[in-house]
């Protein structure tokens, strides 16, 4: 057999070196991989460039890498601008994001749960529907939903701007994935202790479950803080706009500056920038735990 073997190998051409073709398509991947980085890095050069530069030279016809002399007072004048009340848009920012996040993954991972592992002759159909949504264009519940909204007297309100937004189909439908693929033997474990569905997902499945919620969370803090026809259309008053509402008053104003409206974008950004430098292997692990059965 050792000799039949070693007649079968393949033989290697003359001055074959193991390991050169695997080194030259690494080199080629971090290449690409560089090329990509600097692309997607650009955006976040030319805001921290123009929010340190001055209208002149934001507009200026000559090329500048980077302002001789940094404009550092366009941060606290974009806080004195009376026009724009930055801080209050990014505290309230962070309360729509925050009260939308837990809410939804509340809403999203109950139901979830409860159509992967409760018994009953009608989930199918409840998933169905739950799947249906996601074919509903958002204009088309647009009106509806800005009706309901007002005949509750929630206009230029948190519960407003809140509220209708908690649940998400898509989420909803990725929560029953990830706990379909859930170990059922943790589940029956903790039902011979005496637990029943609701004490189940509480105390074993969403413990064992962070990845994915941070995951969801992360998704979903985005996707909320980063709205801005619902926050415009719901948020009359300055007193309730998010930052993505006082971001278009720089443009739709009687003057544009140029300085401030890129400073507005850095900050409005940064959070956002921690949130995922934080939670980014959470994001990928989390996402990989999804999974596409059922």
């Amino acid at each position: 057999m050792s000799g039949m073997a070693t007649a079968t190998q393949v033989k290697r051409p003359a001055g074959y070196k193991p390991g050169v073709g695997t080194r030259g398509v690494r080199t080629a991947n971090l290449v690409i991989l560089s090329v990509l980085a600097v692309l997607f890095l650009i955006p976040f050069y030319l805001i921290l460039r123009n929010a340190l530069a001055t209208d002149a030279e934001i507009t200026a016809p000559e090329w500048m890498w980077f302002p001789s002399s940094p404009s550092w007072e366009n941060l606290p004048n974009l806080f004195n601008d009376p026009a724009v009340p930055m801080l209050r848009s990014l505290l309230n920012s962070a309360i729509v994001a925050v009260a939308t996040t837990v809410g939804t993954l509340f809403l999203c991972t109950t139901a979830g749960y409860g159509l992967a592992r409760i018994p009953y002759r009608h989930a199918d159909k409840v998933f169905y529907l739950v799947l249906a949504t996601l074919m509903i264009p958002g204009a088309v519940t647009f009106v509806p939903s800005f009706v309901m909204v007002s005949s509750l007297g929630w206009i230029s309100d948190f519960r407003g701007l809140i509220i209708p937004t908690l649940f998400n189909g898509f989420v909803a439908f990725l929560c029953r994935q990830y706990f379909l693929g859930f170990p059922k033997e943790l589940e029956e474990a903790a039902r011979v202790d005496g637990l029943g569905y609701w004490g189940s997902f509480w105390r074993i499945v969403v413990p064992n479950s962070g990845n994915f919620l941070a995951a969801i969370a992360v998704i979903t803090f985005v996707g909320a803080w980063n709205s801005f026809l619902w926050p415009l259309v719901i948020g009359r008053s300055p007193e309730s706009w998010t930052v993505q509402v006082a971001l278009s008053t720089f443009l739709t104003a009687q003057t544009v500056s140029l300085s401030q409206l890129f400073m507005a974008a850095l900050v409005a950004i940064l959070p956002l920038v921690f949130v995922f430098l934080f939670l980014q292997r959470f994001l990928v692990q989390g996402v990989a735990q999804t999974g596409l059965k059922g």
